[in-house]
């Protein structure tokens, strides 16, 4: 396997205009995702963004960028057209898609997002965590996943994802964490086919994966990272990277 890890950064936020700027104790949000990627030690890192004002502090930071079209529709349309773009001899087999609003993504979850392309033939690795607490249950905004297979098993197979309670009658429940490994002719063959029905009604585009034929294979890991989608979620985590001076010994679900 020869991965790389791509960032996709957008400043068109509609909850947080200008996110990948937002200041994180001192830093832009989009470098604290870059240290994550860069601390995993995988392969290199690669910010693709629309945007030349993230382009400079990134390059400022050390990073490399590579800048992609404002219109493409999503962020995994974002990373292939990096992908194609800073890569066309395919030399790099893998490709990690680091969201880049996930700035306290620990370095272990980053590599264990690889382990179902490492250990099975899956054509796409991403993660979950397991839930006996029900509260949360739900709410749509988590996205529960079916999956298929023992518990002992290190990587099992997504039978499917939703924003409803999945399985209805439950009382163990998997919530998925939107990290991901591609294998690169998966990500070509995933963005290269249009939005499904599926993907459509559950607002999921994992969902196209699925519909379209491609595997996905979840590892189970013990810490959730926080996304910054709302001013309320940018204050958590400012306040996170306040209190905490070396966040790679710490881990966010401590909070």
């Amino acid at each position: 396997m020869n991965p790389i890890i791509i960032i996709p950064a957008r400043m068109a936020s509609t909850r947080l205009p200008g996110k990948p700027l937002a200041n994180l104790a001192g830093k832009p949000m989009i470098v604290r995702v870059l240290e994550r990627g860069l601390e995993a030690d995988v392969g290199p890192v690669i910010v693709a963004c629309d945007d030349l004002r993230v382009a400079e502090v990134v390059r400022d930071a050390g990073g490399k960028v590579c800048m992609t079209d404002s219109q493409l529709p999503s962020g995994s349309d974002r990373v292939y057209a990096a992908l194609s773009s800073v890569d066309p001899e395919e030399r790099y087999n893998i490709v990690i898609n680091l969201q880049g609003d996930s700035p306290t993504t620990e370095s272990a979850l980053i590599r264990a997002s690889l382990k179902g392309l490492k250990e099975t033939d899956f054509d796409i690795s991403t993660i979950a965590i397991k839930k006996e607490n029900l509260e949360e249950i739900h709410n749509p905004n988590i996205c529960k996943i079916a999956l298929v297979g023992s518990e002992n098993e290190t990587v099992r197979r997504a039978l499917y994802f939703s924003r409803s309670v999945i399985p209805a009658g439950g009382n163990v429940f998997y919530y998925h964490i939107g990290l991901y490994a591609y294998r690169r002719f998966a990500l070509k063959k995933f963005v290269e086919n249009p939005p499904s029905g599926l993907e459509i009604v559950e607002r999921l585009e994992q969902l196209r994966a699925l519909e379209i034929g491609l595997s996905i294979g979840v590892t189970l890991v013990n810490s959730v990272p926080q996304e910054v989608n709302t001013p309320e979620d940018l204050r958590v985590v400012g306040a996170y990277f306040e209190s905490h001076s070396d966040v790679r010994q710490k881990t966010f679900s401590a909070l």
